[in-house]
């Protein structure tokens, strides 16, 4: 399962797209298939301030809730608003329309993993 290259990774199956000072968040197409069909979504407003490894929202599926962690500290600029009306977007295009926030950021994300390091990481966890 190839994850875009462009893309930056979290340990909680999170993707950041940086660009500028603006990050772009998501979740893997690992995590949305884990996590089976998307029914609901709980978003920060923007204006909000996220902490770096801390839970921004919730997302709800058919199997489970699950925490939603930023991958880098900031500001919240914008929500996908589109996802609260259809929130099996996430499971149908995670990494296009299914994106989830985007931050102004405050600080590095130097430490998240590229495509080939998440990749390894997602095979080593499923042993």
């Amino acid at each position: 399962m190839p994850y875009p290259e462009d893309l930056k990774y979290t340990k909680e199956h999170e993707w950041m797209r940086l660009a500028g000072k603006v990050a772009t968040v998501g979740i893997t197409q690992f995590a949305q298939e884990q996590l089976g069909d998307v029914v609901y979504l709980e978003l920060p407003k923007v204006g909000d301030s996220v902490k770096k490894g801390q839970p921004f929202g919730v997302v709800e599926s058919t199997k489970a809730v699950s925490e939603l962690f930023a991958p880098v500290a900031g500001k919240v600029l914008e929500v996908n608003a589109g996802l609260s009306d259809s929130p099996e977007t996430l499971n149908k295009d995670p990494y296009q329309a299914g994106w989830l926030i985007k931050i102004e950021i405050d600080g590095s994300a130097d430490d998240l993993l590229d495509s080939a390091a998440y990749t390894q990481f997602v095979k080593d966890s499923q042993h």
